[in-house]
């Protein structure tokens, strides 16, 4: 099903079907697009789906962090959704759903994690060397996946026109960095919200160990493993993803 985009104020974002709202929040380098066929399975559920745009080229450069992004996400569960909610946050969105559920532990209900940073993660670095270089874009974006073949043409075009943008460029270094300087190993055991691990067994970015640990410091989680799958098991596997999930929400709503 194709969604349509709402814009309202300086909300980007999709919403679809009735019910509990799950928030659905991308990593650095992903897109509304990456939630698919979430939106298509939870909205059809009894699900109240939203995916917002997180604002990261939007941002200020002096306010170019986490935090900030934690904060734009807060308002916009304030301004449009009522009641508690699901996050569910891929790579830096998990991050940003970690920032959250320690802020305003009252707005959300369940944490779901996959892939999140918080702890440890492999990035780009400090800048994109080779960025004009298309094939070495391409290898780094595979290296996301299990399977190379999920780093579509589209996607790998995506990456590579942020990469060489300067000021995108600039400011997808400088979340980057945010993330690291922003560890969470302290803030972990503080988290007392049920939570959802769903991990890729084989994820590059985020190794199998950021998940133990996190499922070891967050008091009142759980860890559930895809097998051959990497960063992002919402687009890899995704019906997988979503059935586990789905078991998982199903008695916390």
């Amino acid at each position: 099903m194709i969604f349509s985009t709402k814009k309202e104020k300086k909300y980007t974002f999709v919403e679809a079907g009735e019910g509990h709202p799950l928030v659905l929040l991308h990593g650095l380098m992903g897109g509304l697009s990456n939630f698919d066929k979430m939106v298509d399975f939870f909205s059809e559920r009894g699900f109240k789906v939203y995916v917002p745009q997180l604002p990261i080229y939007d941002l200020p450069v002096l306010n170019t962090n986490l935090t900030t992004l934690a904060k734009y996400i807060i308002r916009f569960i304030e301004s449009h959704i009522s009641g508690p909610v699901t996050i569910v946050g891929n790579s830096m969105g998990g991050h940003v759903g970690l920032i959250m559920t320690l802020a305003r532990p009252d707005l959300i209900k369940n944490l779901v994690l996959t892939g999140s940073s918080g702890l440890y993660e492999r990035t780009f670095g400090d800048s994109f060397p080779r960025k004009n270089d298309r094939s070495y874009i391409r290898k780094k974006t595979e290296e996301v996946f299990y399977d190379p073949a999920i780093a579509t043409e589209d996607l790998v075009d995506e990456v590579f026109s942020v990469v060489n943008d300067r000021m995108k460029g600039i400011k997808t270094v400088m979340l980057a960095r945010s993330a690291i300087k922003h560890n969470m190993l302290n803030d972990l055991p503080k988290i007392l919200t049920p939570t959802c691990l769903i991990w890729g067994r084989q994820d590059n970015v985020t190794p199998p160990e950021v998940a133990e640990d996190m499922h070891k410091f967050i008091p009142n989680s759980d860890l559930f493993w895809i097998e051959k799958c990497g960063h992002a098991a919402m687009m890899e596997k995704p019906d997988e993803f979503n059935e586990i999930l789905y078991s998982w929400l199903k008695d916390k709503v």
